[in-house]
């Protein structure tokens, strides 16, 4: 089971500070949200509801039952500033309210904000309290939830947000993998915490994926179906969109020549898929070769939907003819590692952002990112405050990373306009002889990297 301990932590540092204070907490439906409350909630005096899909009478209804039935207490009034507060009142102590799914009720009664907006000021509370609003309707919270205040004045002391676990965290989930298997891992299924939980680590990449995948029972074989019904109007567009992009169609323009859509309907799509971090707007890391950088980019950004896209859903008419083995030996496994190198790329960033932490990078890294250009690429970029600079690239798939790839790097930094105080080349395999004996030279700024290090 994932535990999300920095989160926890979190919570229990706001649970302790004198004075209420109000949290917004929010994640994807596999975020682990409801374990975390759980979590949180033992040991303390707490009251939990869950809002569910109903008119604003029935809504209330079930708030002021459960409050009176659970505190064997009366409500007098039935607006949610009497139920809350009625409940407030009836602790000794400082209490914690956390309203799960919230936004089925902001969204229709902007009253619930006077609600809470009582009952974090004590004089009117008569007690301390933490108020909690949790959601999994992440489009809401970020294009639409400030519309609802309607004018009040409503101030979060803390907005956490579930973020998806790191490669290092998916390493210690599966301690028998191998560093290739964990990347392959990460690449397929990211760090969704439910995923990783249902991932078997006694079991090979191959198996995993027929299990959860490719097989019909399977945990994620109707899971990119279910997440486009729940969340979006209109999922053929976003599977005409998503289908486009898996085929590495990346700007506003490609898109509409492909599907055919206005740039303007593509533009709102895109940004619905965005508060879903399903895409991400991909910025090339600032340096002086701007003008030799990509610019307007678009990604898949959620992992899973990016390998479903690019090996399930051009072939979904295989997949229930033909028996899962055969599907992932034929549709996945000979594209599989030229898939995987974005992710890799993901991976070296993060060691070397783990080296910056422990200080064993020559400059403190503040910014971390990659350059891309209209020629070449360099896939990794760090910077300090004063613009002193580190490069990297990497090799996944090849059978060794080659004086020819290091050279150029060395091209595409000129089109960057940017010099480095190292340089790091990552290889999950090899490097051939010129590099190893570049980085024994007196005053080398090479450093090679190997998958033993990562």
């Amino acid at each position: 089971m994932i535990k999300r301990t920095t989160e926890l932590k979190r919570l229990q540092k706001l649970y302790e500070e004198n004075g209420s204070r109000l949290v917004l907490l929010y994640g994807s439906n596999r975020s682990e949200k409801s374990q975390l409350i759980r979590d949180f909630c033992k040991g303390r005096a707490y009251f939990y509801y869950c809002a569910r899909n109903a008119s604003s009478r029935k809504q209330m209804e079930l708030l002021k039952h459960q409050i009176e039935s659970e505190n064997n207490i009366t409500i007098e009034g039935s607006g949610y500033t009497d139920c809350l507060g009625a409940f407030v009142r009836s602790q000794g102590s400082k209490s914690v309210i956390i309203i799960d799914e919230f936004a089925r009720i902001a969204r229709r009664q902007p009253e619930f904000w006077d609600a809470v907006i009582e009952l974090c000021d004590p004089k009117k509370s008569g007690r301390d309290v933490l108020v909690i609003l949790a959601t999994e309707q992440l489009i809401w919270v970020r294009k639409d939830m400030d519309k609802s205040y309607l004018g009040r004045n409503v101030r979060f002391d803390d907005q956490i947000f579930l973020h998806d676990l790191s490669f290092l965290d998916v390493v210690r989930n599966l301690p028998d993998y191998s560093v290739a298997d964990a990347v392959a891992t990460y690449g397929i299924i990211g760090g969704v915490p439910a995923y990783v939980d249902s991932w078997d680590a006694k079991s090979s990449v191959r198996d995993n994926v027929i299990r959860m995948v490719l097989d019909e029972r399977g945990f994620l074989y109707k899971e990119v179906e279910s997440l486009f019904a729940a969340d979006l109007r209109e999922p053929e567009v976003y599977d005409t969109i998503m289908s486009s992009m898996a085929l590495g169609l990346e700007k506003l323009n490609e898109l509409h020549l492909a599907t055919g859509y206005s740039r303007a309907k593509i533009s709102v799509y895109l940004k619905n898929l965005a508060a879903l971090d399903i895409i991400e707007k991909v910025v090339s890391f600032d340096t002086g070769g701007w003008e030799n950088a990509k610019k307007g980019i678009y990604r898949i950004s959620n992992h899973f939907m990016d390998f479903w896209f690019h090996f399930i859903y051009p072939h979904l008419s295989e997949l229930t003819i033909i028996e899962p083995e055969e599907f992932y030996d034929t549709y996945i496994a000979p594209r599989l590692d030229e898939y995987l190198r974005r992710y890799f790329v993901d991976v070296c960033k993060e060691y070397l952002a783990l080296l910056n932490m422990v200080g064993k990078v020559p400059i403190h890294i503040e910014k971390l990112g990659t350059w891309i250009g209209k020629q070449g690429t360099i896939d990794v970029v760090g910077r300090d405050s004063i613009r002193n600079s580190v490069v990297g690239v990497t090799n996944w798939d090849a059978p060794m990373l080659t004086y020819d790839r290091y050279e150029q790097l060395i091209s595409d930094m000129k089109s960057a306009r940017i010099k480095a105080s190292v340089i790091y080349l990552f290889s999950a395999k090899d490097f051939d002889d010129r590099l190893k004996a570049l980085e024994k030279e007196p005053d080398s700024h090479v450093v090679l990297v190997d998958m033993t290090e990562l």
